[in-house]
């Protein structure tokens, strides 16, 4: 397949979803192809190519993950063993979940840990102040006992790095993971970005017109407690270096084995766009009987999205800079390599009619520590809102990323898995994300999967026809 095909879809889908500077690279047979579009500042353009850097985000996660895999290899880390054998001063809100909670649920998001808590600016910003401060932080289940992504198990990760190997955490990653792969051009903070070309996130003001996102990363600059969970920043380039890496037997970094253990099944994922299931931080993904393995991340105005096959040796990864487009946009280009390049073609699914019924029972608010998340009807449809709350927005100096509005939703048919509560939006900047309502022992629903993670219901209020 060319690169001509690739990068004609590229520039058609950014220019449709007005989409200011993307970049995509494939790997292929051994062969890397690489597809630009548009700039990496529209007051100070330069061409966005495959080496400029983009916010990872989430992405970073899966570096976190590899080099702690690392340190197991070594047998100085044991995945089964309690967070507390490395990092004894851990304080959770329940105290048998914090002696309880191990290494493998930090990293399969199964320690029952809410998504994260929200950096203030204030104090002691490391990872140690992160992890002193992490009582304050909901439990949403009993270690082991269920996946929910958490940003908070990421960073808390990132200390057992650090207290293991007796260095800062972005340095222990040079050493352990980023210098011995190769990846000169994947660096934590500003100050390393700042000397390359790097690509400025936007966000879409409320006359839909793009305008620079400010902090440039998910997080304002000095919040090292939020590093391992999303720190990175990183280019196509480099990310495809990343990719043969894990297609790849280790390289001296550690044993074939302990790598390819990332990618086995460690628990499963229910209705979730994400992924069908967790290996040790990927998310798995059953693709017309091939496996792959993936990772997204979602940025201030910046989106990340990175999918391995490895039976195939393939790997495409896709960076855009426009929230909340970005991310459809990334998907587009994902599901277009997969058609085109290995023939899979990923199956789209219809939402079932409108049930009063079914719409009246799970309309309501939702909540994780930082976003409130809510249902609401007008009596034709259903849509579901998620953003950040007023008050941790109101109490920021800093430009927060913009809430998603209202988007119509519909349930699923059930099959032989599900009961029926399973949803898919259809419309908006999540369009395509999958999830499902969770019942308690009544039938009452007690919460909402979205993005992988658990938001529970707070009340029953009808917000008609769209939340406040």
């Amino acid at each position: 397949m060319s690169q001509d095909k690739l990068s004609e879809f590229v520039k058609a889908q950014a220019t449709e979803l007005g989409v200011p500077g993307a970049a995509v690279g494939v790997l292929l047979d051994g062969q890397e192809i690489y597809a630009s579009h548009g700039v990496t500042n529209l007051d100070h353009p330069l061409p966005v190519d495959e080496k400029t850097l983009f916010h990872l985000a989430s992405v970073s996660k899966t570096f976190t993950a590899t080099a702690l895999m690392r340190l197991v290899a070594e047998g100085k880390v044991d995945l089964d063993a309690p967070v507390r054998r490395y990092v004894p001063e851990l304080q959770l809100a329940d105290e048998q979940a914090a002696a309880q909670v191990t290494v493998l649920n930090l990293l399969n998001h199964t320690a029952g840990l809410d998504w994260n808590l929200i950096d203030d600016g204030e104090g002691d910003r490391s990872l140690a102040g992160l992890v002193a401060k992490l009582h304050k932080l909901p439990l949403i289940a009993p270690p082991g006992a269920r996946a929910s992504y958490s940003q908070a198990g990421y960073n808390l990760a990132g200390r057992i790095i650090e207290k293991v190997t007796g260095l800062p955490f972005e340095q222990a990653m040079a050493s352990l993971v980023l210098e011995p792969v190769g990846l000169a051009d994947t660096v934590y903070g500003l100050a390393e970005v700042m000397v390359r070309k790097f690509a400025v996130g936007y966000n879409r003001d409320d006359n839909g017109e793009p305008h620079p996102a400010r902090p440039w990363g998910a997080f304002r600059e000095g919040a090292r407690g939020d590093n391992p969970g999303g720190g990175l920043a990183s280019s196509v380039s480099d990310l495809l270096r990343w990719a043969r890496f894990q297609l790849g037997d280790g390289e001296g970094v550690l044993p074939a084995a302990e790598l390819h253990r990332m990618r086995e099944r460690t628990v499963g994922l229910r209705a979730s766009t994400l992924g069908d299931g967790f290996g040790i931080c990927w998310f798995l993904h059953y693709l017309d009987g091939l496996h792959g393995i993936g990772h997204g991340g979602s940025g201030n105005g910046q989106f990340a999205e990175l999918l391995i096959v490895p039976e195939r040796g393939f790997a495409v990864v896709s960076l855009a800079n426009l929230g909340p487009d970005g991310y459809p946009f990334n998907q587009s280009v994902v599901r277009w390599a997969l058609e085109n390049y290995l023939g899979i073609a990923r199956k789209t699914v219809e939402p079932l009619p409108y049930d009063e019924g079914q719409a009246q029972q799970v309309v309501g608010r939702y909540e994780i520590d930082a976003m409130n998340l809510d249902i609401a009807t007008d009596g034709a449809r259903l849509t579901l809102t998620v953003g950040i709350k007023p008050e941790i927005r109101a109490a920021s100096e800093e430009e927060m990323p913009p809430d998603y509005p209202a988007a119509a939703i519909g349930f699923l048919p059930g099959d032989g898995d599900g009961d029926g509560d399973e949803y898919i939006v259809t419309e908006g900047g999540l369009e395509g994300q999958r999830g499902y309502f969770s019942r308690d022992a009544d039938g009452a629903i007690t919460g909402v999967d979205l993005a992988g993670r658990l938001f529970q219901r707070v009340d029953r209020v009808n917000r008609v026809g769209g939340a406040s």
